[in-house]
């Protein structure tokens, strides 16, 4: 099972944001993470992506008589590759996009569940915008978004920081205006 079919599943990929930022953590630990997921749920895709190399083993101890396995994400492996994104049908390009809509569903379901849960407080946001742009600022936008996002991914698990997700999406909405001969741009 390569990265794409391991990470193209809510549950995984939930596991992989709750382990991002260099955390070590249980099943257990991961269990109470992901609280809307049956623990048995939890546990067999955590041994599935230890198994394929996405999680691996930190440190084990013994707690009344089990071991316990405390795990770290393996980032490097966590991660599609352009050549493979560029090598997907448009029905894999519909199924990832579907099992990473419905781990934004679940995710905000349980930020919502949570005791407490204040979305204006906490500054949520799931707006769409409508922009209308050629292929040098596509380009141009892409690379300032890079450029705001990539440096804040480094920030790990600190006392005063709280763990968001941030999901960019961007696609062609319509199809895209056709020259006519003679036509000038």
């Amino acid at each position: 099972m390569d990265a794409l079919e391991l990470l193209a599943h809510p549950v995984r990929l939930r596991v992989v944001h709750a382990m991002s930022g260099g955390r070590i953590l249980t099943t257990a630990q991961l269990c109470d993470r992901i609280p809307d997921v049956s623990k048995a749920t939890v546990y067999r895709h955590v041994a599935l992506l230890a198994e394929h190399g996405l999680l691996e083993v930190a440190d084990e101890q013994r707690v009344r008589g089990a071991v316990e396995r405390r795990y770290r994400l393996r980032q490097e492996r966590a991660v599609v590759d352009a050549g493979t994104a560029a090598s997907l049908s448009p029905e894999d390009h519909r199924r990832v996009f579907a099992a990473a809509m419905a781990t934004l569903i679940a995710e905000f379901g349980a930020y919502l569940d949570r005791d407490g849960a204040d979305p204006a407080a906490d500054l949520v946001g799931y707006r769409q915008h409508a922009v209308w742009l050629d292929e040098e600022e596509r380009v141009e936008l892409i690379e300032e978004l890079r450029a705001v996002i990539l440096p804040r991914l480094a920030y790990g698990p600190a006392p005063h920081r709280t763990r968001h997700l941030l999901s960019p999406i961007l696609f062609p909405a319509e199809e895209p205006p056709r020259e006519t001969p003679g036509e000038t741009p």
